[in-house]
């Protein structure tokens, strides 16, 4: 049989359901078009500068091999796939904001190509739209998005103002995770589920896949931006680390130092000394970059990954084996591909 590929390079051995995912998601970027149309033309145009610019659609695709456990052409399925990938893209809007990026998937950021105050009632606009479609499929597909989304915020408002009470940073930084990423991967794999008709334990079961992969493709994020070109991310390598923001192999990096009690060697000590001033400077910033990728926090991060996506994969185990199955177990292998 010959194996044909799906979007996020994905590999699977079966061209029907190739077929089925591609017509799906073409029927989510028409969807996102129309979405995105307004009668003022500089709000349409701001509202599809991310969409044009592509990205993996991760959600989608995620939403469509759920709903092949059900029947994979009911009609609830690509408006949902719709509004999750809307409101992943608001986010991102907001988030650039938050984070003063310049690039994001390989072009100028909204708040670079316009400025902040654009960029976020645009990621307003965004979620007007999605909650639009979400409405016509029903009270518990409101539910579940506002729980998701109530969850989302959480994870940003935590992420906003750090541990607290001498909390461990690395399990907060993972609730950040739980709510800023997997929420909203958790929502596809149910919403793929459940609009296919799919029986309450398929849903549960791929409601808890997408909680995981959701987490692992973050955690792959945090990676991306350490040891990545900006031509794999689609953004400037090391973003996060010039604005400060908290990722995995940061915070095992800290975690290490804090556990050597002062014997820490020279290059670590450098390094948090970097990591504590402006990384704004070029010098310095490329400095930490370097010495970050070469540290063995870096792999600790991608340890993490792995276990991840291994939990990911094993939440699978009583679904039926089929192709949609083997797809989803190779997406596993696909975030742990991206972390290197």
């Amino acid at each position: 049989m010959t194996t044909v590929v799906v979007p996020f390079g994905l590999s699977v051995q079966d061209e029907a359901l190739e077929a089925d995912v591609q017509a799906g998601l073409s029927a989510v970027e028409e969807g996102l078009l129309e979405a995105t149309k307004s009668d003022v033309p500089f709000i349409a145009e701001a509202a599809r500068h991310l969409v044009r610019a592509g990205g993996k659609r991760f959600r989608p695709l995620l939403v469509m091999l759920a709903a092949q456990f059900g029947d994979p052409h009911a009609p609830g399925i690509v408006p949902s796939a719709v509004v999750v990938e809307l409101t992943h893209l608001a986010t991102l809007y907001h988030d650039d904001v938050m984070d003063e990026a310049e690039v994001r998937r390989g072009v100028p950021s909204a708040n670079a190509r316009w400025d902040n105050s654009v960029a976020v009632l645009t990621g307003d606009f965004l979620f007007s739209k999605a909650s639009r479609i979400l409405a016509d499929l029903g009270p518990e597909a409101v539910r579940i998005q506002s729980e998701a989304f109530e969850r989302l915020v959480t994870g940003q408002i935590l992420e906003t103002i750090g541990p607290r009470d001498g909390r461990d940073p690395i399990e907060h930084y993972l609730d950040v995770i739980s709510g800023k990423a997997s929420s909203l991967t958790a929502v596809s794999g149910r919403f793929g589920a459940l609009m296919s008709g799919a029986d309450e334990t398929v849903v549960d079961i791929l409601t808890q896949y997408g909680e995981r992969l959701g987490t692992a493709f973050q955690l792959a994020d945090d990676i991306l931006d350490i040891a990545s070109d900006s031509h794999e991310s689609g953004k400037t390598p090391g973003t996060d680390l010039r604005e400060g923001v908290p990722t995995l192999p940061v915070l095992h990096l800290r975690s290490q130092v804090a556990k050597a009690n002062g014997s820490a060697s020279a290059d670590d000590r450098r390094l948090c000394e970097l990591l504590d001033g402006d990384l704004t400077d070029d010098g310095r910033h490329a400095e930490a970059l370097e010495l970050l990728r070469a540290h063995p926090a870096l792999e600790q991060a991608r340890k993490d990954t792995v276990r991840y996506a291994e939990e990911a994969r094993a939440t699978l185990a009583p679904l039926p084996d089929c192709s949609a199955k083997a797809a989803l177990a190779g997406l596993c292998e696909a975030v742990v591909h991206r972390a290197g």
